[in-house]
């Protein structure tokens, strides 16, 4: 039995491009630490279950911040556990990634519900060969695109 998908909306990819790095911002403002962002640019996926024609994507923007220490680090996610709630975002995880490791994962929508975001707090050893860090995906739900563009391969 399959289950039928609801129309995707209508909307402008710049906007939600927009949208999405808007988001990210709003992240590391909250975040508030001095280091380093390891920034890329958002950009779109096919959303899986429509049909191919229809054109139905999404903005993806991963990115991450290093170069505090573990304390800060952790302190920064619990500004973020306190902080994004009172920017208008709903925490719907806050827990384990489930990974071997369970990093703390926090995961939050915003509060039009067209943008979510997964922030994962990565502990790595000192001296080893990657650095601890916050890493974040932010992504908007699934829409058709008005001039009809096409994901990219990114």
């Amino acid at each position: 039995m399959s289950e039928e998908k609801k129309a995707a909306p209508i909307r402008e990819q710049a906007s939600v491009e927009r949208r999405v790095s808007g988001a990210s911002s709003e992240i590391l403002d909250i975040i508030g630490l001095k280091g380093k962002a390891q920034p890329t640019e958002p950009f779109s996926l096919a959303c899986s279950g429509y049909p191919s024609g229809e054109n139905v994507i999404r903005m993806r923007h991963p990115w991450s911040f290093y170069g505090a220490s573990e304390s800060y680090l952790r302190a920064a996610m619990d500004r973020l556990r306190k902080e994004l709630p009172t920017n208008g975002w709903k925490i719907v995880k806050d827990g384990s990634d489930g990974s071997q490791v369970d990093s703390p994962q926090i995961i939050a929508n915003s509060a039009d519900g067209h943008v979510s975001a997964e922030l994962v707090l990565s502990i790595e050893p000192a001296g080893g060969e990657y650095r601890s860090s916050i890493e974040v995906v932010v992504v908007s739900t699934c829409f058709r695109e008005t001039s009809g563009a096409s994901p990219s391969s990114g």
